[in-house]
C-alpha cells in the first residue's frame, strides 16, 4: 500500500525463542531506515509461544541494552504489565530508559496478562508473583497510572493513599528527559481498560484481528472520552498487525484497513527467525 501521510509504522520484536544479537540486528537496521519510526518488545516473563520451556529476555532490561545501540527510533514495551512491578519501581525504570534513550521513551504499560492464557497465566506462580482478579486488577492499574504521572510531573514528596497502592513520601529524582513525561501508551480492548485509557492515554493499541470489533472498541473509547470531557481525538489509535513473510499482500491489506478505519499507528508484528534485511523487507514491502 502507499504510505498514507500521518501514519507512523513501526516494529515489533518479542523476545522469546531469540538470541539478543538478533533483536539487536533488527534494531540497529531499523533505527537507519527512516520508514522505521517505532521499536517494540513485549513484557513477558517466560514464553507465550513457541517452545514453552525456550528462552525469554526481560522486556525493560532489553529495552534499555536497546536504547543505548540505537539513536533515532522511539522505542517501548506492547505493553508492560503492571502487575509485575509496583507503580513506583516501574516509574525509576521507565525514567532511566528515557534517559539513556536520549528521550525517546513511548511508556507502554496495561492490566497485565490475560487470565485465560494458561501460557501467560504460569507466569505469576513461577516468580511468586499475586495474581490479583481482573477487576481488582484494573483498579490498581489506573492507580499505578496516576502514581507514574505524579512521580513523573511533582517537585515535592507526596503521600498516596490508595486502595491498591500506598506510598509514603514518593519522589523521583531525576525526571524522564521528555516534559511534562514520557507519552502513555496503553494496551487493552475491555470496557473497564477502555476507561483508564480515557483518563490516561496519549496513546490507545489494540491488536487487530476483528476489525469490525476493533472499530467499535474505538467508538467505545470515543465514548468514555466525552463521558469525562476529554476530546476522543487527542488519543492517538494505534494497531498491532501481525507480519507474513510469505504472504505480505495480506500483511499490506490489513494495514490498509486499519488505516482506512482511523488508526494512524501502526506496529507489525516479525516473526522468527528473522530473515536477512527485514527492515528493509518491510519498508518496501509493506510500508513503501
Amino acid at each position: 500500500m502507499p504510505r498514507t501521510t500521518g501514519t507512523s509504522f513501526g516494529i515489533m520484536t518479542a523476545p522469546q525463542q531469540v538470541d539478543y544479537a538478533d533483536i539487536l540486528r533488527v534494531w540497529r537496521e531499523a533505527d537507519a531506515i527512516p520508514e522505521s519510526e517505532h521499536a517494540w518488545l513485549f513484557d513477558h516473563l517466560m514464553p507465550i509461544g513457541g517452545d514453552p520451556d525456550g528462552p525469554i529476555h526481560e522486556g525493560w532490561t532489553l529495552l534499555s541494552a536497546l536504547a543505548a545501540q540505537t539513536s533515532r527510533v522511539r522505542l517501548g514495551l506492547l505493553v508492560t504489565s503492571n502487575r509485575f512491578r509496583p507503580p513506583a519501581m516501574l516509574a525509576k525504570i521507565a525514567t532511566t530508559v528515557d534517559i539513556v534513550s536520549g528521550g525517546r521513551l513511548d511508556f507502554g504499560i496495561g492490566v497485565g496478562s490475560r487470565p485465560s492464557h494458561p501460557l501467560a497465566r504460569r507466569e505469576y506462580d513461577a516468580h511468586g508473583l499475586p495474581f490479583h482478579e481482573t477487576a481488582d486488577a484494573v483498579r490498581g492499574f489506573a492507580e499505578a497510572c496516576t502514581v507514574i504521572r505524579r512521580l513523573w510531573t511533582e517537585d515535592e514528596p507526596f503521600d498516596f493513599d490508595g486502595t491498591h497502592h500506598r506510598l509514603t513520601g514518593a519522589f523521583a529524582n531525576p525526571k524522564p528527559v521528555q516534559r511534562p513525561h514520557p507519552p502513555f501508551v496503553i494496551g487493552g480492548r475491555s470496557a473497564a481498560t477502555l476507561r483508564v485509557v480515557a483518563e490516561h492515554a496519549d496513546v490507545w493499541n489494540i491488536p487487530g484481528g476483528d476489525l469490525e470489533d476493533v472499530v467499535s472498541r474505538s467508538a467505545l473509547l470515543d465514548r468514555y472520552c466525552t463521558e469525562i470531557g476529554r476530546d476522543p481525538a487527542s488519543i492517538t489509535r494505534s494497531i498491532h498487525l501481525p507480519v507474513s513473510y510469505d504472504r505480505p499482500e495480506e500483511t499490506r491489506k490489513a494495514i490498509g484497513e486499519a488505516v482506512d478505519a482511523g488508526f494512524g499507528h501502526v506496529v507489525l508484528s516479525l516473526p522468527s527467525p528473522y530473515p536477512e534485511g527485514v527492515a528493509r523487507w518491510v519498508a518496501a514491502e509493506l510500508i513503501g
